[in-house]
């Protein structure tokens, strides 16, 4: 995470926008769940690589909820915050400064977080255990492709642009 405040709050707050428009961008309704498929775990195994557990706790779960709230499904979007960011948090806190290897350790992780807390949260509260049951396959595929994705654009920004290497490791923020 930055040192600076000023830039940590800066970047926290892309990163949500970033978070909530993959999360809208294109959405795939589920019928049976009351949800949607979505690309919002490639902005959050990004950012949790790329910035950390707290910037990926702060814009996996901040950016998904807000996504619920504006585009329809306000009954998730609780659920949303928790899951999501948890599954920055962790995936965030094991996935930091790793290569390959420790990417898909974290993004396995984070994906059991994640899916798992949405199948007890809508199991218990929101759609029941029947159609919570059904929606583990959608969020599996969510974040198989959030991880197909997420992890080559972590490597092609970070190749592109090295100074981001220098901010998630929380340096002093210089240009080249």
């Amino acid at each position: 995470m930055p040192r600076s405040n000023a830039l940590a709050i800066a970047l926290a707050a892309v990163m949500i926008a970033v978070t909530a428009v993959f999360t809208l961008l294109v959405r795939v309704p589920i019928p049976a769940t009351q949800g949607y498929f979505n690309f919002s775990d490639v902005a959050i195994y990004f950012t949790a690589f790329s910035f950390g557990p707290v910037i990926g706790f702060i814009a996996g779960g901040l950016g998904t909820a807000i996504a619920d709230l504006v585009g329809g499904y306000p009954q998730w979007a609780i659920l949303s915050l928790l899951a999501h960011g948890l599954q920055g948090l962790v995936a965030g806190w094991l996935g930091h400064d790793k290569e390959l290897p420790g990417l898909i350790v974290a993004w396995l992780a984070g994906s059991v977080i994640m899916v798992g807390l949405y199948f007890v949260g809508a199991g218990l509260v929101i759609t029941g255990w029947g159609p919570a049951l059904a929606e583990i396959s959608a969020n599996i595929l969510q974040n198989v492709g959030g991880a197909l994705v997420g992890i080559p654009l972590f490597y092609a920004v970070r190749r592109a642009y090295p100074p981001i290497v220098r901010l998630g490791r929380g340096g002093q923020w210089r240009e080249g």
